[in-house]
């Protein structure tokens, strides 16, 4: 009997190992649903995470692998004031020095502690097409009002960038403002407090920078532009990329995997 209840509990602990989603159920418990709601959008053979990641998700990884980042051994990450400065106690938990809100997002990341992040959700960093096709082009059967099928837009957040979190040219956001330790605008929002906008995606224009998968080796993609900057950087022309491990406070990411058919 004590062999058969070994044998059935080695094949519990090795699916929940195999689904992350359910390990953190059974490590945190049942209010841990938001964990587990995905708010994927699909677009076509992939599908994309309807938000930024939080603090709140990226915390119950942190917590189940023992995780550490590259900032927080660091001391802190980084931000530009009169040339980049690394600033103590900066980390994706406090991403200006003090107690954040759980749905902000999670920033001080660099490009592999976002991709070992997604790997463990059963998912990976977009690549860069898939990001600018979720960003601009409506792939929705049933677009939400203001957005045709098939059209592709200047901005993400549709012919204009206003409702986005962007330096002056967006309209006014809620965000917590953190001017008082900043050189350069209020600071990011809580992650899905933006307007939707193409595809249903929130904070894809502005908010915080978001890693995408590109060829090069030691740089690595970001896109959508951040609350640092104006809509120019919002647009599909704008190219940016990042040495790979920097963490700084204007760059956050999102998910994306297969569909499957």
């Amino acid at each position: 009997m004590n062999r058969i209840r070994t044998s059935i509990a080695k094949n519990i602990f090795r699916m929940l190992v195999s689904m992350p989603c359910l390990m953190t159920l059974f490590l945190i418990g049942a209010n841990s649903e938001a964990v587990c709601s995905d708010e994927m959008q699909v677009i076509g053979v992939f599908s994309i995470d309807k938000t930024e990641v939080s603090i709140e998700k990226f915390s119950h990884f942190a917590k189940i692998k023992n995780f550490v980042t590259m900032a927080e051994k660091k001391g802190g990450g980084l931000v530009y004031a009169a040339g980049w400065e690394r600033k103590q106690n900066w980390t994706w938990r406090t991403p200006y020095g003090r107690p954040s809100h759980n749905k902000e997002p999670a920033v001080h990341v660099t490009f592999d502690e976002a991709k070992a992040y997604c790997n463990w959700r059963g998912k990976r960093l977009p690549t860069e097409l898939e990001w600018i096709e979720a960003a601009y082009t409506e792939r929705r059967t049933n677009p939400s009002k203001g957005f045709i099928r098939g059209r592709t837009y200047k901005y993400p957040t549709g012919e204009t960038p206003i409702g986005a979190n962007c330096l002056n040219d967006c309209g006014p956001s809620a965000t917590a403002n953190y001017s008082d330790v900043l050189t350069r605008g209020n600071g990011h929002l809580k992650v899905q407090s933006t307007v939707p906008g193409v595809n249903g995606l929130y904070d894809m224009g502005a908010n915080v920078w978001e890693w995408v998968e590109t060829r090069g080796v030691q740089e690595k993609g970001t896109r959508g532009g951040s609350w640092w900057y104006g809509a120019p950087q919002m647009e599909a022309n704008y190219k940016a990329s990042k040495p790979r491990d920097m963490a700084a406070v204007y760059i956050g990411f999102r998910c994306a995997k297969e569909e499957q058919n």
